[in-house]
């Protein structure tokens, strides 16, 4: 790459020019799919820049963007950084209280909104966010009634910006000549599981320089197709839109709405996708659904099927008869067929899971890192695999175990050239010791030099007894069950383990219907006898994989799921677990007790504002009582 192509803005340019008539984004709108050349890219860039600069926005500035994935977010965060700014990506389903407090924080005087229902919630905590100025939407629907001020169409935007264009057609070189791959660009959420997030503060050379590393363990060019599904205020959505599309010209496309996701990446048939393990799990309990729901021929197929590619997978190749009878339908129900490159991270993924896709030809594999060293900095090589670990470090990283016990396991730290410039409105660093970064996760090495994660150092626990287990890796095991979504692992000081559990709705309620078992509400489901003995039966297969120590003695089914509106998850849909022994201490507590029927009088409220009391018992299974619940 040029020396001097070190902020997006010049990479957008260099690529416009260069490479004009390529396509470079995709976006589903109505059913239909509609491309951006890269000329396209940067004459909308172009326009919101020089509009944003024409209503009085400049350097220093924040403009905060939240939505869906769309087109409009990714060249309205490029405008910004065009004109000195800095962008701000909150996540579409965050609360009102949560945008207040980091707009707040960050000091933004303009939000890029996508529709009415982004522009509603900034209106009602406008009076929280004195210096918002400028409410921008891009979706028109809806907002003919609203008469704020400070709320402008995208489109009189883009309007304004193209009149600035036509006057002085240098302008937009003279800002994109401007722009200092020095200067702090992104301001990007941490994942906040025991406090509130901070704003780790990203220069565009960093996000650049560190795409370059990345693309070098795992290359992608023009060729290549990317589907943008998770929220883009995520560090990997980051420097995959922005880092691998401007660096790598990877395509990259937007779906239309969530719930067409599956549907859409289908059509588009990437080369190479990062889901989150929970999208990865609800797949797998997707496809294991469906199974259910098959012919008795047909599941009998998929198990054979799934022994032979899981045994191949044991000897370290693919099963052929696997791939003919089951596989390759498969991959291509899913939109997998042509995927090349495949990964996870941002959470730990169980193995089972991660076999599951492995036996299955997906080219899964795992990545590690933070916010802080601009996302991931450990892979799985492509000829080296092992879904026990988290690959090994790019060129030019270095990761070290910081005090490690007898065993080699301590704390991860990391450093490298390209890592943030610290947290806004914070004094100092307090992770960053001697130019590395203290993760607060717990590793080792493996005898191949991979890196293995076992959980975060506070949450590593020990039992009464001093038997030492990972909450998280028997977590990741009981959802790799199709009808668990969500599972908490409590013991740390107990003489035993427990476990909260929430059902996986969409799953059991199938599972429900076809055995005649009556329901009305996720309540009430989860509070049927036949539902209780399921899942017991799931926790009974996790334990026999388990020592003793570790094994799950009682578990609950909660009467809700676990919701990052609640503050039980993070938006990244990690377990704050200090929330959760907060929220349910009472039924913790009563479950160490003895007790094998807890009643619950509460009240659960929604999103829209409404709130709902619910009163119900929850029965507390025990492996070793499967039958007194029926």
């Amino acid at each position: 790459m040029n020396g001097v192509d070190d902020t997006l803005p010049r990479l957008l340019r260099r690529n416009a020019r260069a490479h004009g008539a390529e396509v470079a984004l995709r976006e589903k709108d109505l059913g239909i799919w509609r491309a951006f050349t890269w000329a396209e890219y940067e004459a909308r860039t172009r326009a919101i820049a020089l509009g944003l600069q024409a209503c009085g926005v400049g350097a220093e500035d924040v403009v905060a963007l939240i939505g869906d994935n769309r087109p409009d977010w990714v060249m309205g965060e490029i405008a910004a950084h065009a004109i000195g700014a800095r962008s701000l990506g909150l996540y579409r389903d965050g609360l009102e209280d949560e945008v207040a407090n980091l707009l707040a924080h960050a000091g933004a005087t303009v939000v890029i909104a996508e529709d009415e229902e982004q522009v509603d919630k900034l209106l009602n905590i406008a009076e929280q966010v004195p210096g918002l100025r400028l409410v921008l939407y891009s979706d028109p629907r809806g907002m003919r009634k609203y008469s704020d001020p400070r709320l402008m169409p995208m489109a009189d935007l883009v309007a304004r910006g193209e009149a600035a264009h036509a006057a002085d057609p240098t302008a937009w070189d003279r800002l994109v000549d401007a722009t200092d791959g020095e200067r702090i660009a992104v301001l990007c959420t941490t994942s906040g599981t025991t406090a509130r997030p901070k704003l780790a503060m990203l220069c565009g050379r960093a996000l650049i320089r560190h795409a370059e590393a990345y693309l070098a363990a795992d290359p992608k060019g023009p060729g290549d197709e990317y589907v943008s599904v998770l929220p883009l205020p995520w560090i990997m959505e980051q420097m995959y839109v922005f880092g691998f599309g401007l660096v790598s010209r990877m395509k990259v496309s937007f779906v239309e709405e969530p719930e067409t996701m599956m549907a859409d990446f289908r059509e588009i048939g990437p080369s190479f996708v990062l889901f989150a393990p929970r999208v990865w799990e609800a797949i797998a309990a997707d496809v294991r659904a469906r199974v259910m729901d098959a012919s008795p021929m047909k599941r009998r197929a998929f198990d054979w099927g799934m022994r032979l590619g899981l045994a191949a997978l044991e000897k370290g190749r693919r099963s052929r008869l696997a791939d003919l009878i089951l596989f390759r339908a498969l991959r291509d129900r899913l939109g997998f067929t042509r995927l090349t490159s495949a990964a996870t991270g941002g959470a730990a993924m169980g193995p089972d899971t991660f076999r599951f896709f492995q036996a299955m030809g997906v080219p899964l594999r795992q990545l590690y890192g933070q916010t802080e060293t601009l996302g991931a900095y450990t892979l799985h090589r492509r000829d080296d695999v092992n879904f026990d670990t988290v690959g090994a470090a790019f060129d030019g990283v270095e990761v070290d175990i910081h005090q490690p016990d007898a065993n080699g396991v301590g704390e991860i730290v990391a450093r490298h050239g390209h890592m943030f410039s610290g947290y806004h409105g914070v004094e100092g660093i307090p992770d960053m010791r001697e130019g590395w970064l203290h993760t607060g996760d717990a590793g080792y090495f493996d005898g191949a030099g991979h890196l293995v994660v076992i959980d975060r150092v506070k949450d590593l626990a020990t039992t009464a007894a001093g038997e030492k287990f990972s909450p998280q890796f028997i977590e990741n095991k009981l959802k790799f069950s199709p009808y668990v979504a969500e599972a908490v692992v409590l013991g740390h000081g107990r003489s035993h383990l427990v476990a909260l559990l929430c059902i996986r709705f969409p799953i059991v309620s199938k599972w429900a219907e076809r055995n005649r078992i009556s329901f009305t509400t996720y309540t009430d489901l989860s509070s049927r006898p036949q539902v209780l003995e399921l899942l017991q039966q799931e926790v009974a297969k996790v334990n026999a994989t388990l020592p003793p120590p570790q094994r799950i003695r009682d578990f609950v089914l909660l009467y809700k799921e676990l919701d990052a509106d609640d503050e039980e998850l993070t938006r990244t849909r990690k377990v704050r677990r200090g929330v959760i022994n907060e929220k349910y201490g009472t039924i913790i507590d009563a479950i160490y007790a003895g007790q094998e029927a807890i009643p619950v009088d509460t009240t659960i409220a929604f999103q829209d504002g409404t709130k709902q009391r619910i009163r119900t018992v929850l029965q507390v299974a025990s492996a070793t009582r499967q039958r007194e619940i029926a």
